[in-house]
């Protein structure tokens, strides 16, 4: 999906999301109560995505069935996709004061523990419904074939590069790991070899250095894969494969488990491919762990 941006390839999401292009497009075709809802959402956008379909009816002073056929002109099968399309659009925006502003509502202690926990068995259940199977297994696939293979990720994304960098060295060779906001990573794909193919992950809010990776990438004529959270992400405009790993809420700095469990999906069907290949590469880095005494070993 192509966006249009500025130079760091940044763009606005009250204008690229499709949530937001139907809402214009199709405002005609409306019924002028639904009409009332459309002007509502596009104006008070991060009001409305912290409401009930009762709450926005109540707001627009329509009923709530009207909510439930505006959500479903728009194409939607039910009022939480519709909240969580907004959220998309939200989250892009909000400030780290904002993120704690919205996380002391809770207040500390258990309520709040009990709060992060549950949002996250609320994300990898979605992850789990929700995963494209077809990116994957194209992910999958270019990551076994490609001659090189490098992951880079900045800020918090980097802890998730790291981490797949880190476990593909157990799965193949010729894995490098870059750090985004290095500028020695642009140095290293620019002498790639022809063929590479380059990882990032992209988690909000997104680095224009990582914008500007993914660009130079583009441009070496790169293979390119881009692990986001958001389908806003302006790295996604640049890659082959893109795997969006949704985020239900707004995390003070991040979500770390379904990303996490993207990386051992992803690890794990490659050594299930891996075959004889991979347990050579396997017993020669257990050889070298046993020779430097690299790794505790109580016997």
């Amino acid at each position: 999906m192509e966006h249009t941006g500025n130079k760091n390839g940044a763009f606005s999401p009250q204008t690229s999301h499709p949530l937001m292009q139907r809402l214009q497009s199709e405002r005609s075709a409306l019924t002028p109560k639904s009409q009332v809802l459309a002007e509502y959402v596009a104006q008070n956008t991060h009001h409305a995505v912290f409401l009930r379909a009762r709450e926005l009816a109540s707001e627009c002073g329509v009923s709530e069935a009207t909510v439930v056929r505006f959500v479903g002109q728009l194409g939607y099968q039910g009022y939480s996709d519709f909240i969580q399309d907004l959220r998309e659009i939200v989250d892009t925006e909000l400030t780290s004061l904002d993120r704690v502003e919205l996380m002391n509502k809770t207040g500390p202690g258990a309520a709040l523990i009990g709060k992060v926990v549950n949002e996250e068995l609320d994300n990898l259940k979605n992850f789990y419904e929700k995963l494209d199977l077809e990116a994957v297994n194209q992910t999958v696939d270019m990551l076994l074939k490609a001659p090189q293979v490098y992951v880079a990720g900045s800020r918090l994304s980097y802890t998730f590069s790291y981490y797949m960098g880190w476990s593909l060295t157990k799965i193949r060779k010729n894995v490098s790991i870059l750090k985004g906001s290095d500028s020695t990573a642009i140095d290293m794909l620019t002498i790639a070899p022809g063929g590479s193919l380059v990882l990032v992950f992209a988690a909000t809010r997104y680095p224009n250095e990582l914008i500007r990776l993914a660009r130079l990438v583009r441009r070496l004529r790169l293979e390119l894969i881009v692990i986001s959270d958001n389908s806003l992400c302006p790295l996604n405009q640049f890659a082959q494969v893109t795997i969006v790993v949704r985020c239900l809420h707004f995390p003070l700095v991040g979500s770390p488990s379904p990303m996490s469990c993207l990386v051992n999906c992803i690890t794990a069907e490659m050594a299930a491919r891996g075959g004889e290949q991979l347990r050579q590469h396997q017993e020669t880095l257990e050889n070298v762990y046993r020779e430097h005494d690299i790794l505790f070993n109580a016997y």
